[in-house]
């Protein structure tokens, strides 16, 4: 057993001796982020006006003023030392990836590197994380899916931000990232731009332009001054029921045509952007604190618990956070942080006890609260009676809705228990989840949850709505096959009920 510990603290001592050696952690807190970095407050304040800026510039962009999220619903940054921490917390420390995002209801999270290590000249270390906003954001403004090209090219487009001095901001910026890319990729025809399906078919391992041609053409038609319309009449042909070949067909014409003008506008010596001055770019106050020396010893385990783990990782996770709530037995955050990484490990009882500490601490503790609920749902399953055990499972998530009431994984875990305890859930039950998803929208397995309830209700047509955006997902996932298939699912479904609803009358007229 001392070994055991021994072990833990000399491998939580070789990580944080990894770290910078201020080791002075500081958390940015603003209407729709929340930031950790080590570094100083001017920077990270500075990080944070940006994203703000960068947030109420793509509300602009699309005419839409929206509420501010519940606090466990912003999105929470981590910035670690260069993209080679970025990579080690992906798990590919072969692959490029310099910054990551993570979609999740209560909490999506994403990790940027402070700096690029090597060479960086055409990449800024936050662009990544500019593009996954835009996604993150364009999901949360429309139940709509889009095309692949259009999805990424308005990313791209957004991703391409001028921040001005006098505190304005430009979108649309020449995306110069991609110039490489333009120039010397492999060339993607304009027929499987404009095809998703096509596009994805044929697309091999052999890195191509799409994205800087999609960027291209998302510019082209929507900066340039040519072909004024056309995008909406696209738009409205994709809403219409038209297919995407159909729809570029009848709102662009000749394809081989824009092709060429798209080869044209990408010679130019200089391209337009959108300005949007510094008076129109208001944002809410940022506070900016230093994390205690608990909190600093903790972040390493909550970085990792964060990113996730699997089973392999928790086990090499937990002993880091023993190691911490060894060091500070009664600070909140580090028993938190401990109970995440007990439940991780698939200890319910440690965790449970390490968020009772917590909450005893600091009562409105959200994720104490949250690590708690989840031990004891998982807990349920092997309860002797688990429709009994379910009633304490929601109490303890009801907990959660009281401290935060739109938070939405509260609503997602009362559905949870008449599912897990094997129960129909309950009206209530259901809109809850439903509310959740307009709470969380770029939720993909919330989204899947959502649909299945739908289609077990035969609402088909709400089904088909829900699983389209997640169906066309710009970056699939796991789930993208599945949702299709459901979607496949919905449309038969639909098309059975709408082909009974007409012969059924015809058949009652003729045995009269």
């Amino acid at each position: 057993m001392v070994t055991r510990i021994l072990g833990a603290f000399l491998a939580l001592t070789a990580w944080l001796s990894a770290a910078p050696a201020s080791a002075d952690w500081h958390e940015a807190s603003s209407n729709h982020f929340v930031i950790y970095a080590d570094q100083s407050p001017e920077q990270l304040r500075k990080f944070a006006d940006r994203l703000e800026r960068y947030h109420r510039g793509l509300e602009i962009i699309l005419d839409e003023d929206r509420p501010n999220p519940s606090p466990s619903s912003r999105v929470t940054v981590y910035m670690v030392r260069n993209d080679a921490e970025v990579r080690k917390l992906q798990g590919n420390k072969k692959s490029f990836v310099q910054g990551f995002y993570m979609p999740r209801a209560g909490g999506s999270v994403a990790f940027v590197p402070e700096t690029i290590s090597g060479s960086a000249d055409s990449m800024d270390p936050y662009r990544i994380l500019f593009h996954e906003y835009a996604h993150h954001f364009l999901i949360g403004s429309t139940a709509e899916s889009y095309p692949l090209w259009y999805s990424e090219g308005f990313a791209e487009f957004l991703s391409s931000v001028k921040f001005e001095r006098d505190g304005g901001i430009g979108l649309g910026t020449p995306a110069n990232h991609r110039g490489p890319e333009l120039m010397l990729a492999k060339s993607v025809p304009i027929e499987r731009l404009l095809d998703t399906a096509g596009y994805l078919k044929s697309k091999t391992k052999v890195y191509d332009e799409f994205y800087g041609r999609s960027w291209l053409l998302f510019h082209y038609l929507n900066i340039s001054g040519q072909r004024k319309g056309q995008i909406m009449t696209y738009l409205r042909a994709l809403r219409g029921g038209k297919s995407e070949a159909e729809a570029a067909a009848q709102a662009f014409g000749d394809l081989g045509l824009l092709d060429k003008e798209l080869d044209k506008y990408l010679r130019q010596p200089r391209m337009n952007y959108r300005p949007i001055a510094a008076d129109k770019l208001k944002i809410g106050e940022i506070a900016i604190r230093k994390l205690d020396k608990a909190e600093a010893a903790a972040m390493p385990v909550v970085l990792r618990s964060k990113r996730g783990v699997d089973e392999v990782t928790a086990k090499l996770v937990l002993p880091d956070a023993r190691a911490v709530a060894a060091l500070y037995p009664q600070h909140p955050a580090v028993l938190s942080a401990l109970a995440e990484a007990e439940f991780d490990a698939g200890n319910d009882a440690a965790a449970i006890a390490a968020a009772d500490k917590a909450l005893a601490i600091a009562p409105n503790n959200i994720n104490a609260h949250l690590q708690k609920g989840y031990a004891l749902a998982r807990m349920m399953a092997a309860a002797d009676d688990p429709a009994k055990a379910a009633t304490g499972v929601r109490a303890q998530f009801l907990k959660v809705n009281a401290i935060e009431n739109d938070h939405p994984i509260p609503l997602i875990r009362f559905y949870m228990t008449f599912r897990e305890s094997g129960r129909e859930p309950t009206k209530n039950a259901i809109e809850g989840l439903e509310w959740a998803l307009t709470l969380a929208p770029h939720d993909q397995g919330l989204r899947m949850m959502v649909a299945g309830q739908q289609m077990q209700d035969d609402r088909f047509a709400d089904a088909k709505a829900t699983l389209l955006p997640l169906a066309n997902n710009p970056h699939a996932s796991s789930l993208t096959a599945a949702a299709n298939a459901l979607l496949d699912k919905a449309r038969e479904r639909q098309a059975a009920e709408e082909q009974a609803a007409v012969t059924a009358p015809a058949s009652k007229a003729a045995t009269k």
